[in-house]
C-alpha cells in the first residue's frame, strides 16, 4: 500500500480572501500572498481576480516553491524569499498583503523536516533547508543559558531551565541530540507535569522552530514593510496561531491605528494614524471540527489609511 501524502487544509480560506479583496482596488488590484505555503489562499485569490489583477507570493520553503511553480498563470509570480523581503517592493505598490503564519501540514507531517515530535526524523526544523543551521547543529554548541532563554521566551515553557540542563548533560554524556524522537523523549523525561491534551514536548518544539527560523523577528520586519508598500485603501490580513505572534500583530495594528502626540513637542502636529484596525475573526465551530489544527487561529484585519501630504 502506498503511503498517502500529508494534505494541507488552508485555515480561514474564504474569510481571509474576502477580507483581502475588500480593498479599494477590489479584483483589479495587485496583491501579495506573503506566505504561499501550499497555495490555498493564492489559488482562491487568483480565481477571484480580474484579468488586470496581479498576485505575487513569497516563501522560503523549497517544497512550497515547487508547488507554486505548478501554477501557470501570467498574473502570478513566486519569490524564494522570506516575507521580510516585502521591503524590496516599491512604495505604495500593493493593494493587499495576506500573511498566514501557520506551518503547513506537509511540513509538520514530513518526518525528514523535523518539525514534529510525532514522527522520528532528523532534528532540522528549518523552513529553508538551503541556508542556516538546523536545530541539531545549534544544540551541539549552545549553552544552558542560551537554550533556557529560547525555550522560555519562544515556548513559554515553565521547565525551560530543567530541559536545557538535561540537553547539555545528554550532550556531555553521549553526544548531542540529533533526532526528534530523542528530543521528545528527553523532554518527556524532564517535564513531570503535563498540560491536559498536550504532549510535554509541544512548547519546546515550538520554541526551537520559532528561534531557528527567526520567525518573530521576520514577522516584525514584514509588518513594518507592509506599511510602506500598501497604498491607501489597501488591506492587511494576518492569520496567527499562537499568542506570541498574535500579540505582535495586535500591538502593531493598535499602535498604527491611532494618532500619536509627542508630549515633548506640544505644538508639533501629531503623527497620523496609518492603519484602521477592522477587527478579528476566528474559525467557526464547523471549521475547527473539520480541521482541529485551526482551533488556535486568529485573523486580524486592517486597512491602510490615507498618507498625509
Amino acid at each position: 500500500m502506498t503511503e498517502s501524502k500529508p494534505v494541507h487544509i488552508t485555515v480561514l480560506l474564504q474569510e481571509a480572501v474576502d477580507a483581502l479583496l475588500q480593498a479599494d482596488a477590489g479584483v483589479d488590484g495587485a496583491y501579495v500572498d506573503a506566505t504561499f505555503g501550499r497555495g490555498g489562499h493564492s489559488r482562491l485569490i487568483l480565481s477571484r481576480l480580474s484579468a488586470q489583477g496581479r498576485l505575487q507570493a513569497f516563501d522560503k520553503d523549497l517544497e512550497a516553491i515547487a508547488e507554486a511553480r505548478r501554477i501557470e498563470d501570467p498574473r502570478f509570480s513566486i519569490r524564494h524569499e522570506g516575507f521580510a523581503n516585502l521591503s524590496d517592493l516599491p512604495d505604495g505598490s500593493v493593494d493587499g498583503v495576506l500573511m498566514d503564519l501557520g506551518v503547513s501540514s506537509p511540513q509538520i507531517d514530513s518526518p525528514e523536516r523535523g518539525f514534529s515530535f510525532r514522527f522520528d526524523g532528523p532534528l532540522d526544523m528549518r523552513m529553508d533547508t538551503t541556508r542556516g543551521e538546523s536545530v541539531a547543529e545549534w544544540l551541539a554548541t549552545a549553552t544552558v543559558d542560551q537554550i533556557t532563554e529560547v525555550i522560555r521566551d519562544y515556548g513559554e515553557e515553565r521547565f525551560a531551565f530543567q530541559i536545557a540542563k538535561a540537553l547539555v548533560a545528554r550532550r556531555q554524556e553521549r553526544g548531542p541530540i540529533s533526532t526528534t524522537a530523542d528530543l521528545a523523549q528527553l523532554v518527556a523525561d524532564t517535564v513531570k507535569t503535563r498540560e491536559p491534551g498536550k504532549d510535554p514536548a509541544t512548547r519546546t518544539f515550538q520554541a526551537f522552530r520559532i528561534f531557528i527560523n527567526a520567525e518573530l523577528e521576520e514577522l516584525e520586519q514584514a509588518l513594518t514593510a507592509s506599511l510602506r508598500v500598501l497604498r491607501p485603501g489597501a488591506r492587511l490580513v494576518v492569520i496567527s496561531f499562537h499568542s506570541l505572534e498574535d500579540r505582535i500583530v495586535k500591538q502593531f495594528m493598535a499602535k498604527h491605528s491611532k494618532e500619536v502626540v509627542d508630549r515633548r513637542v506640544p505644538f508639533a502636529a501629531p503623527v497620523q494614524m496609518r492603519l484602521n484596525a477592522l477587527g478579528r475573526v476566528k474559525p467557526s465551530a464547523e471549521e475547527v471540527a473539520g480541521n482541529p489544527r485551526s482551533r488556535s487561529a486568529i485573523m486580524r484585519i486592517a486597512e491602510r489609511t490615507e498618507v498625509p501630504a
